[in-house]
Order: structure tokens, then sequence, then C-alpha cells
């Protein structure tokens, strides 16, 4: 199938720039912000005293609850992001010209669309993590081929493997152009992953903390828009041929 990978980049980033990307930075920011909130508290509840004490400096934006109640404020945050992915993907592939507002189906059918993505996220997670502690190459091919799954799941209402099998198809032909959007992503984690340190080391890892999820919440909106126009352009490509011009993604009828 064909993908013009500069069309969905493009598109993508007319994507982000309207009030439904606007909603979805918003969306971002807060459950990243409660996520890493919660790992930070309980991290710190379930330490020893003297040890809580000493690591408390150390550690960066928390919550005034105990260690078991940051723990379950985690565990449900998980259903509660893989239920926004589902909601990221449904408004992203909207026609562009609807993008002034979330889908009014953003939440058909979500407990069930969660529970596949959660289930899928990990298996993919597991999969991309053998291939890459194994020989690397595995790993980011897993990780192109699965690229699309949030979106088979979310917005083709597939079954779980149905819907890998389905992302493995659109992504057939395209790897090396997906490949890029992988390795932008693996980009970002090592800027990420250094800058995050120097706070601490300047004894600041609430400034830390804050950074990175603005940071991460910037970065993922047009990420997932480049990614949901790259899922349309190969989603709604008949011919499985390249095309002498990029498909408008953004006039793309609704499922």
């Amino acid at each position: 199938m064909a993908l013009h990978l500069s069309h969905a980049v493009s598109d993508g980033l007319r994507r982000t720039l309207t009030r439904t990307g606007g909603t979805l930075l918003a969306g971002f920011l807060l459950i990243q912000f409660a996520t890493q909130a919660a790992v930070n508290t309980a991290v710190l509840g379930y330490l020893p005293s003297d040890v809580a004490g000493q690591f408390s400096a150390n550690v960066g934006i928390t919550l005034p609850v105990s260690g078991p109640v940051a723990l379950a404020l985690f565990c449900a945050l998980l259903p509660l992001s893989a239920a926004f992915f589902a909601v990221v993907a449904r408004a992203l592939v909207q026609p562009f010209e609807e993008l002034s507002a979330l889908p009014a189906d953003a939440t058909r059918r979500l407990g069930r669309t969660t529970v596949r993505l959660l289930v899928g996220g990990i298996v993919v997670t597991v999969l991309i993590f053998l291939g890459t502690a194994f020989l690397v190459v595995p790993g980011l091919f897993f990780a192109v081929s699965f690229l699309f799954f949030v979106f088979t799941i979310a917005v083709e209402e597939r079954g779980l493997v149905d819907g890998l099998k389905r992302s493995w198809a659109l992504a057939r032909g395209s790897r090396l152009k997906l490949f890029g959007i992988v390795v932008l992503a693996g980009v970002f984690g090592g800027f990420i992953g250094v800058i995050a340190p120097l706070f601490d080391l300047a004894g600041a890892p609430v400034a830390g903390d804050a950074v990175t999820i603005a940071a991460s919440a910037v970065f993922f909106t047009p990420y997932y828009a480049i990614i949901a126009s790259a899922y349309l352009q190969l989603r709604d490509d008949p011919t499985g041929h390249d095309s002498p011009e990029p498909v408008d993604a953004s006039g793309t009828p609704r499922l």
C-alpha cells in the first residue's frame, strides 16, 4: 500500500493545530501528570520511613495520599489511559473539517475497546521488548508492524487478534517509511532520558517532572496525529500501489 510520509506529517500537524488537537493535548497533560504523581507517591509510600525521608528530596511531583492509595490510583489510571487512547484514535481520524469538536461516538463501546487495548498494549510491549533484547532489529520490526493497532481496534472495532493482524497488513510494504516514525519516538525518548536527570542533579526534580510531562504531551499529540494520517492513507488505498499524488486523508469519510 502507498504511504506518502511527507503528507502524513503535514496533515498530522494540521490536525494537531485544531480544537480537537488542543483538547487531546490537555488530556495527555492530565493523564501524564496524574500517572507520574501516582508513581512517585507510591514509591515513597512503600519505602521504609528512614529511606523515604532521604529519598523524598529527589522525588518530583507527589500527591498528599498514602502509598496504597497512590498505587490504587495508578492501577485505575491504566484502563483510563487505554480508554483515552481509544478516544484519541477516533478523534484524529475525523475529516479535517470536523476537527472543531470530538466526535459524538468517541466513547462508543468504550469498555470492550479499553480491555482490548490494554491486553494488546501488553502483548505488543512484550514482543517489542523481547525482540529488542535479542537482536534489536526484531523489536523495531514489531514496533513498526503494530504501529496502527490502536486504530484498528478503536476505529475499526476489531478484536485483539484481528486488530493486530490488520495493523500488520497495513504496515506491509510501508515498513521502511513507518520506521522513520518509530525512530522519531525513540529519539524523543532519548532526549527525555537525558534532560530529566539534569533537573535532578540541579536539585529541581519537581521542575524536571513538569518539563518531562509538558514535553511529552507536546510531542505525542502531533505524533499520534501523524500516525492517524498515515493510517488513513493506508486504510483507504484500494490499489496497494503507489499513487502519483498523496491521498487527502483530511477528507476521508468516517467509518
